[in-house]
C-alpha cells in the first residue's frame, strides 16, 4: 500500500521577497505614526466632551480671510503630524466648523507648526531657506485651497456615519449620553469611549496605508533615484510620487529629503517637504474615511498642481 504524501504549501512564489525589510518598514511607519494618532484621537475626544457647539461656532471667523488664517494658525497650538490631524479635524466638522476651515488645517497643520520648522531647520542646517519655504509655501498652497472651497463646494463632503458610531453615540452610557456639562467621572469615562471609537475607526485605514507603502518600498529600487534627479520637471514628479508613497511624518521627512541633496534639485526638495503632509498614501485612506471620494479627488488634483506650480516659483525666485 502506497502511502498518502500530504502536501504542503508552495512558498516558491515568496522565496525571494525581502520579508525582514517589508517587517522593518512595516513597524517602524507604525511606531513612528501611532503615538501621534493617539494624540489626535484624545484631542478630539477631549473636544467632543468639553467643548460645545456654540463655543466652536463662536470662535470660528466669518469671513474667509479670517477663516483661512484662523485655520493656518491652529498648526500651532496642535503640533500634529498629518496622522493625528483627521480625527480632531472631524470632530470639530461635527460641532459646526466650516469646510472650507477644516480642510486647511488639514493641509497647513501638519507643516505649519514649531515641531516640523525645528526639525526641517536642523536637516537644512546650511541651507535655512528650505525651511522658510517649506512654510512660506505650505501657508499659501492651503490658504488658496481652502479660498477655492469656500467659493466652489456648497454641498457637504462629509461620508455618512457608519452604524456603529450611531449606535456607540445612542447607546453607549459612557460614549454618547454624557455631553459637555456632565460630571467629572462621567466625562472621564466618555472621553475614553470617545478616543477608543476614534482610534479603532482610524486606525484601520492606516494600517491597510501602512502596509501598501511598505510593500512598495521594498519593490522600489534605490539605484534608480538618480536618474531623474536633475530633471527640469522629472526631478518634481518623481519627488511627489516619493513622498507619497512612503508616507512619512511630516516631523521627520527633512532628514529624508535632506539625504538627497546632493542629487536632486532644491525645488524637487521642497515639492517633496510639502506635498508629502498633505496627502500621501496613507493620509488618502484616511480622508477617503472622513470625505466622500470625490472630494477627496478634487482636493488631490488642486495639491498636485499648487505644489508643482510653488516648489518651481520658489526654485526660481528663492532657493
Amino acid at each position: 500500500m502506497i502511502a498518502m504524501r500530504r502536501e504542503g504549501p508552495d512558498w516558491t512564489l515568496l522565496a525571494g521577497f525581502p520579508l525582514a525589510g517589508f517587517k522593518t518598514i512595516f513597524i517602524s511607519i507604525i511606531l513612528e505614526a501611532v503615538p501621534f494618532i493617539l494624540l489626535g484621537v484624545l484631542f478630539s475626544a477631549l473636544l467632543q466632551v468639553f467643548v460645545s457647539e456654540r463655543t466652536v461656532r463662536r470662535w470660528t471667523p466669518r469671513r474667509p480671510l479670517l477663516g483661512v488664517l484662523f485655520a493656518c494658525s491652529l498648526g500651532v497650538l496642535f503640533p500634529l503630524c498629518e496622522c493625528g490631524m483627521i480625527p480632531i479635524v472631524r470632530r470639530l466638522m461635527r460641532k459646526g466648523m466650516p469646510v472650507y476651515i477644516a480642510v486647511t488645517f488639514i493641509l497647513a497643520g501638519p507643516i505649519l507648526n514649531p515641531v516640523v520648522y525645528a526639525s526641517t531647520y536642523m536637516a537644512f542646517r546650511g541651507r535655512p531657506e528650505m525651511a522658510y519655504s517649506r512654510m512660506a509655501l505650505a501657508f499659501i498652497v492651503a490658504a488658496a485651497i481652502g479660498l477655492l472651497i469656500y467659493r466652489f463646494v456648497k454641498r457637504s463632503p462629509l461620508r455618512p456615519e457608519s452604524p456603529y458610531a450611531d449606535r456607540l453615540e445612542e447607546e453607549s452610557p459612557a460614549y454618547g449620553r454624557h455631553a459637555v456639562g456632565s460630571t467629572r467621572p462621567n466625562r472621564f469615562l466618555s472621553t475614553l469611549g470617545h478616543a477608543s471609537d476614534e482610534f479603532f475607526d482610524m486606525g484601520k485605514y492606516f494600517l491597510f496605508g501602512a502596509m501598501l507603502t511598505a510593500l512598495i518600498q521594498v519593490a522600489m529600487p534605490r539605484e534608480s533615484l538618480v536618474a531623474v534627479g536633475q530633471g527640469e520637471w522629472s526631478s518634481h514628479l518623481f519627488m511627489l510620487g516619493f513622498a507619497y508613497l512612503l508616507s512619512l511624518c511630516s516631523t521627520s521627512d527633512a532628514f529624508v529629503a535632506s539625504s538627497f541633496a546632493a542629487t536632486f534639485t532644491s525645488g524637487s526638495l521642497l515639492t517633496f517637504l510639502v506635498f508629502g503632509p498633505m496627502l500621501d498614501l496613507k493620509n488618502t485612506l484616511m480622508l477617503l474615511s472622513v470625505f466622500r471620494v470625490r472630494f477627496v479627488a478634487t482636493i488631490s488634483a488642486l495639491l498636485v498642481v499648487a505644489v508643482l506650480a510653488g516648489s518651481r516659483l520658489f526654485e526660481w525666485l528663492v532657493l
